[in-house]
């Protein structure tokens, strides 16, 4: 009874506050202030890349959770022709990901921070309610890294994303832009108009985070077959970062968890 008074009392407290630190620097990865500059999020610029093709190169600036600048080179495989698109000056272009995973991170943290040191945990149901919650932001902050949405080929193309280049990008690509994992992915589709003569069997595609050659699609009265598709990424490091604090966090609230249960088992099994 004593040494679970103890771990309600000290041990809980103990664990709070570590993983209210573990979480504070996951946010700070998300925000990234420069030192001296008062709390304005700094550029980053990224080299996209892939094994295998030079058909799509380009450099992301990256700024917090908005892609500020692109600038993209794309080798069209028909005629061998060289494009070159970048954002127009006055568009970002919000990654929602990296948004609503701050958001749950804060979350995690502002739960915390309502039982602070003085507060007494009375029983360890309230500790286990707690940790359920904690793990609940946690895991969703995890899955928007690691899960980007699934959108169909016409809700790309009648996307803001389109409209965000100068020159305007031609009606046969489309671009996708979202985070995997600690990765940051550009997807171009190519794409060539089927013709209403054509004999091919009409099947429109379904979501998908990356589609295939072949996938079909029907937009502005016109129907479309994917021909080419480049995906070129890169890795954003304090992206693998806070997908490392999660992990460590996760792993926290886990063991206090069991260590709870150890005890109000013991409890609700001891022999009178």
């Amino acid at each position: 009874e004593e040494e679970f008074k103890w771990l309600l009392q000290e041990e809980v407290h103990a664990v709070l506050k570590q993983l209210q630190d573990i979480l504070k620097e996951a946010s700070h990865r998300f925000a990234l202030p420069t030192s001296g500059s008062g709390g304005a999020v700094k550029q980053e610029n990224f080299v996209l890349s892939t094994s295998g093709t030079d058909q799509v190169k380009g450099v992301l600036t990256l700024q917090g959770d908005a892609l500020c600048q692109a600038d993209v080179h794309l080798k069209m495989p028909r005629n061998n022709q060289l494009l070159h698109f970048t954002f127009r000056e006055d568009k970002q272009w919000k990654l929602q990901q990296i948004q609503d995973a701050r958001n749950h991170v804060n979350k995690a943290i502002y739960l915390l921070m309502n039982r602070d040191v003085n507060y007494q945990f009375k029983t360890g149901s309230e500790v286990l309610k707690l940790m359920d919650a904690v793990m609940l932001q946690l895991s969703r902050a995890r899955n928007r890294l690691t899960t980007p949405a699934t959108l169909t080929l016409p809700e790309i193309a009648s996307g803001g994303l389109m409209k965000m280049f100068t020159p305007a990008l031609p009606p046969d690509i489309l671009v996708n832009f979202y985070i995997n994992l600690n990765k940051l992915c550009l997807t171009v589709y190519q794409l060539h108009v089927l013709q209403p003569s054509t004999t091919k069997n009409f099947k429109p595609a379904g979501g998908s985070i990356l589609h295939n050659p072949g996938a079909m699609f029907e937009f502005g009265n016109q129907r479309y077959e994917v021909s080419h598709v480049h995906k070129v990424e890169c890795v954003v490091p304090w992206l693998n970062d806070a997908l490392v604090f999660f992990t460590v966090s996760l792993q926290l609230c886990q063991q206090l968890k069991d260590k709870i249960s150890v005890f109000s088992s013991y409890w609700n099994y001891r022999p009178y």
